[in-house]
């Protein structure tokens, strides 16, 4: 148990009740006076009454801040349950980076709080292995919470009786004050969890509070009073969803490889991941693959950009290539700054107003997009706001034209800011509108839009038809840093186990204009 909190709690404890060594008696040394606390007297039982209950309380809730915790799995997760102090109860879920849901299950001056720390992916494959299994999945989760329940009960009387103890004994230095406050701690929860079990509201999972992301749940996942009723069906949707997933994964991994000349840079362009963890396994079997010399992501990683969604990011650490990126119109300036001040980002190189960065043997320059429209208003300002933005791209890549450091590829989110660049660089990459484009402008310069790499994101999932997952990889001439050809890459999204392969050359470099796709699935 910490040393420092509880000395600090004892301080304020003993300043708040004023105790003071008694001064002896007169008449019989060595036996203390019934004098003090109060001034030329013995202490009011009052004061020694709050006293007592504030070393009770404060002690008890260090004891649970401590130790009162315990790390439980339930079902494929991993979670940590802990007891607060709380004056309305309730219990609180917090699922990061997502946000918060708030039940009000129990009227008592605790609270319980779940935190979903992540998803095990051992216990995860199993479920997807056997679909099965799903069947068992309610009565796995109740038995695996009644578990830890059960072991946090005990860890928290534990905490709150050594916890008041040790501040009853630091405060009082007299063992039966201290073992007094921490019996009184013990029947302080114990009549809390008498009073959460007889309040107990099974109900209160019909009518949860969401907060952060999740406010949103309820219009994305339905009412809940229907997935109780209806919890068969709700139980096949989330058995085809889970299996979808994983049957997106093994098409991934099983794409063929293209082996071009070792000299050849290989850069895998994505856009508009929009918040889907699924693609994160994608770019990482795509990189392992095909030898990815560095990846360019031409924005909207995120959906809303707030700091809640930040986490998100963290696999990009993990990928085993470069990452240059640029802000889409649903990142913000916050998630900007994550992944620019972030010291776990060795391998991020972020791109804003014309600056160019020289990795993997090219030289690429890149604008964040200048507008924030998470939730897609402002339409009657985009095509001048992303013009304005296009032209300071292009004036940074004349200036470093005069410099003598000329780029290789100009990166934006939106196809009408990077068009501005035409003349200036040979190769263009944008994103932006979900689908592939691909031109050579007037200028001479290639505009190459990439579509969704997230299957247009967790909202794709209320369409009527899955949105493709889209990537492309680029080979360039390392040399003339010259796009020699491109490989464009299409899964056929959540519930379909197709794949396509791509083999693009550009016209000069080919006798004829017919690409030779590789199907399978």
């Amino acid at each position: 148990m910490a040393r420092d909190p509880f000395r600090a709690a004892a301080a304020r404890v003993r300043h708040l009740i004023r105790l003071r060594p008694r001064p002896r008696s007169a008449g019989r040394p060595g036996r203390r006076a019934h004098t003090g606390g109060l001034p030329g007297g013995a202490p009011h039982p009052f004061a020694r009454a709050l006293g007592l209950v504030a070393v009770v309380l404060f002690g008890a809730w260090l004891g649970l801040l401590v130790v009162g915790s315990v790390r439980a799995p339930v079902g494929p997760m991993d979670t940590t349950m802990t007891l607060r102090p709380s004056l309305s109860g309730g219990t609180k879920i917090n699922v990061s980076p997502l946000g918060a849901l708030e039940l009000d299950s129990h009227r008592a001056p605790v609270r319980l709080d779940v935190d979903i720390d992540r998803l095990d992916p051992v216990r995860s494959e199993a479920l997807v292995q056997h679909p099965e299994r799903l069947a068992g999945l309610e009565a796995e989760v109740g038995d695996d919470v009644g578990a830890g329940a059960r072991e946090l009960a005990v860890r928290s009387c534990v905490a709150v009786v050594s916890g008041a103890t040790a501040l009853g004994l630091a405060v009082y230095r007299r063992p039966r004050r201290a073992l007094a406050a921490g019996g009184l701690a013990l029947a302080l929860l114990t009549a809390s969890g008498v009073g959460a079990y007889a309040t107990w509201n099974p109900e209160s999972v019909l009518e949860p509070k969401f907060s952060g992301l999740l406010s949103s749940a309820p219009s994305v996942v339905g009412d809940a009073r229907s997935i109780v009723t209806d919890f068969d069906v709700y139980q096949q949707e989330l058995a085809r969803l889970v299996t979808n997933v994983t049957k997106l994964y093994d098409a991934t991994s099983t794409l063929p490889v293209y082996s071009p000349d070792p000299a050849t840079l290989r850069v895998l362009h994505v856009s508009d991941i929009h918040l889907n963890p699924a693609a994160w396994h994608i770019i990482g079997s795509l990189v392992e693959q095909y030898d990815i010399d560095v990846i360019i992501d031409s924005g909207d990683t995120m959906d809303h950009g707030a700091a809640v969604e930040n986490s998100f990011l963290d696999p990009i650490s993990d990928l085993g290539a470069p990452y240059v990126w640029v802000r889409g119109n649903h990142d913000s300036a916050v998630t900007q700054r994550y992944l620019e001040k972030n010291k776990r980002f060795k391998n991020v190189h972020v791109l804003d107003g014309g600056r160019a960065v020289n990795v993997g043997g090219l030289r690429v320059a890149g604008i964040g997009d200048p507008q924030f429209t998470p939730d897609r208003t402002g339409p009657e300002q985009a095509e001048g706001a992303e013009r304005a933005a296009g032209l300071q791209l292009a004036a940074a890549l004349r200036d470093q034209r005069r410099a003598g450091t000329p780029a290789d590829i100009a990166v934006a989110h939106e196809p009408e800011a990077v068009r501005q660049t035409d003349g200036l660089v040979p190769l263009a990459l944008a994103g932006h509108v979900h689908h592939r484009q691909n031109e050579v402008m007037k200028g001479g310069t290639r505009l190459m839009v990439e579509g969704s790499t997230g299957g247009g994101g967790l909202r794709a999932v209320q369409n009527e038809k899955p949105e493709q997952v889209l990537a492309s990889v680029l080979y360039l001439d390392r040399s003339t840093r010259r796009l020699q050809a491109w490989d464009e890459i299409t899964l056929g999204g959540l519930g379909l186990t197709t794949a396509e392969v791509s083999r693009h050359l550009p016209k000069k470099s080919r006798p004829d204009a017919t690409p030779s796709p590789i199907r399978f699935g």
